[in-house]
């Protein structure tokens, strides 16, 4: 099954599009190798994604045949890291001012 595809099934990505964008930002990495939309993947691969301020590292437990339910959406892989990071304050804003 191609990375894209599995990371919009699993919803760890919502929308296959944004998958793709992802990948071809080398923003997803497959056994600690940058990974191409097409990249396909197997059982017990481990799966990293660099969006925003959130990584997120899991390994694939289950590669479906067909779309699977929101709840068995997160049995298609176990979580090994999730780490959250503050967002980063720009540059340009003066101190004392906040975003929300």
């Amino acid at each position: 099954m191609r990375i894209d595809k599995w990371l919009k099934m699993s919803r760890l990505i919502k929308r296959r599009t944004i998958a793709q964008l992802a990948c071809e930002q080398g923003r997803v990495f497959v056994n600690d190798r940058i990974a191409k939309p097409g990249l396909t993947v197997k059982i017990g691969d481990k799966v990293h994604i660099e969006l925003g301020t959130r990584a997120l590292t899991a390994q694939i437990l289950i590669l479906p045949l067909k779309a699977p339910s929101v709840q068995e959406a997160s049995t298609l892989y176990e979580i090994l890291e999730e780490i959250r990071r503050p967002p980063e304050r720009p540059d340009w804003l003066p101190a004392g001012v906040e975003l929300d």
